[in-house]
């Protein structure tokens, strides 16, 4: 079982002359690797300009969710920020790259924002989730607060927003409903 909350994967690919098959997902490997979460929908989202910034977004209880992310078209960067009130780390993020030529994913569970920022044109993002989309539970902090202080790798054309996205909360602005478990966030192990 993993000791930190955000879990790094990279499911293992087997190629012959044909291409590739991969399994994207299993409930036995998720549970080795130290997910012990039922996923209830698969999303799936198009960005079509690089630059293009989901998040920083989280669901409030009762239907709050954790996520296994995913690329399966071009790339991005990956984020999960500590919102757990009580955390030793509340506020600190980590990132990751995930491709879709390298498969790898990103578990982040329940008391965690995310977002994700697309580094080329045309990226396509999977996610499966732990609870159903609530809008009266939909909740998010500014993809450029200070106090967090994610340095996103943007084109020189700017970060892309939804007008949703462009009037979020600050950290500060922010009365967190989720509470810290013991487990404070960990840099992300190498795959």
């Amino acid at each position: 079982m993993s000791s930190s909350p955000i879990i790094h994967l990279q499911p293992r690919r087997f190629g012959d002359a044909r291409g590739w098959f991969m399994e994207t997902y299993s409930d036995a490997a998720a549970l080795a690797a130290g997910i012990d979460v039922r996923f209830v929908q698969d999303n799936q989202s198009f960005s079509a300009a690089a630059g293009t910034i989901r998040g920083l977004h989280f669901q409030r209880p009762p239907h709050a969710q954790a996520k296994l992310v995913r690329c399966v078209r071009g790339a991005i960067m990956d984020y999960a920020v500590d919102i757990r009130r009580g955390s030793p780390t509340y506020g600190q993020y980590v990132a990751a790259k995930l491709t879709a030529e390298g498969r790898e994913q990103l578990f982040v569970p329940i008391g965690f924002a995310h977002a994700f920022v697309t580094l080329e044109a045309e990226v396509e993002v999977a996610y499966k989730v732990s609870d159903v989309y609530a809008p009266d539970c939909d909740g998010g902090i500014i993809w450029n607060d200070s106090v967090v202080g994610i340095e996103w790798p943007l084109p020189k054309s700017g970060a892309v927003l939804s007008d949703k996205d462009r009037v979020l909360p600050t950290l500060s602005e922010f009365d967190s409903p989720f509470d810290y478990d013991g487990r404070p966030l960990q840099p992300l192990s190498a795959l």
